[in-house]
């Protein structure tokens, strides 16, 4: 019987053990595509959802494209690849099957209330073709496995303190960059063995000074504009004379198209906040007045504060 705070489904099928694993025993176990997200206003909603499920096919594509191995256990040729408007569309009927039969349950089942964080992997399972490589729409959705993995998800307390968090960087940018993919989870272990104690989140550089993004999250800050950099491309400021600007890595450098990071800069754009997509250097720090970093599931901002060599952040 799946626990009251964890429930795991396969192919909208729960599984019915005595202890759901955590998601990150899941991801360890099968390669695939991921997308994390959460309920808001009690269940009521999942937020961006769409979103989600667009990047999610989007991921998927790419790995095949890119990283067969990043998203099937390798057991035989791959098949020709299908148009993208057919991954699309396979995927979102195969995820929204899995998620009509698996809601109802996890809102009937689960004993207590609160929000939920919703994990949902696509996995290949090429065993699955037989003797056919011929792969048309019928056939992809019958390689693809959809896991949805449910459990609580408690929103973080804002304006305290005690809940900053420190960040260091520790090592280089990720493969596949643009894909969210599971088997990150195992890649990014050696760069845990260094983590400094107290460190919360790890920031990831290729050179030690350009800043792309964490392990888990999108990095922004807001700085003084340096006047050797006023006219440089990928300035969204529409005349602005604001003498701040905010500070992202663009995804051509190697980082996560996050839905919270696209959403910002959305914001941005909308309200003539001066926006320059440009991996933030540490060098030039001291035009650092403030940064925040993003993530899939707080959708939560950070206030920047500098303590020796580490970063600090404050909830906003």
């Amino acid at each position: 019987m799946a626990t009251s705070s964890r429930f795991l489904f396969t192919n909208g099928v729960i599984s019915r053990t005595s202890d759901t694993p955590p998601v990150s025993t899941l991801l360890e176990a099968h390669p695939g595509a991921y997308t994390t997200s959460r309920t808001h206003n009690n269940t009521s909603c999942l937020l961006f959802w769409e979103r989600h499920l667009q990047r999610l096919a989007e991921s998927t594509r790419i790995l095949y494209n890119s990283k067969p191995g990043f998203l099937f256990k390798f057991n035989k040729p791959m098949p020709s690849l299908l148009p993208l408007s057919v991954w699309d569309s396979v995927i979102q009927s195969l995820v929204d099957d899995s998620m009509n039969k698996a809601i109802p349950i996890v809102l009937n089942e689960r004993r207590s209330g609160g929000e939920l964080a919703i994990t949902t992997l696509v996995s290949g399972n090429l065993e699955k073709l037989g003797g056919n490589e011929n792969v048309d729409e019928e056939r992809i959705s019958q390689i693809l496995d959809v896991y949805l993995h449910v459990g609580s998800y408690v929103p973080p307390v804002f304006g305290v303190r005690e809940n900053c968090a420190k960040l260091a960087v520790v090592g280089p940018g990720r493969e596949v960059a643009m894909a969210k993919y599971s088997d990150w989870l195992r890649l990014r272990k050696p760069l845990e063995k260094l983590r400094p104690d107290l460190v919360t989140e790890l920031l990831l550089s290729n050179d030690g000074d350009q800043i792309l993004e964490g392990c888990i999250t999108n990095f922004f800050v807001v700085c003084r504009k340096d006047s050797s950099e006023v006219k440089a491309k990928n300035l969204h400021d529409y005349g602005s004379t604001s003498s701040f600007e905010v500070q992202t890595a663009p995804l051509s450098e190697g980082v996560l198209p996050g839905i919270i990071r696209q959403l910002v800069i959305e914001v941005c754009l909308s309200m003539g906040i001066p926006l320059r997509e440009v991996a933030p250097s540490w060098s030039k720090r001291e035009l650092w007045e403030e940064a925040f970093i993003t993530s899939k599931s707080s959708s939560s901002f950070f206030l920047f504060l500098e303590v020796g060599n580490n970063f600090s952040f404050l909830d906003m």
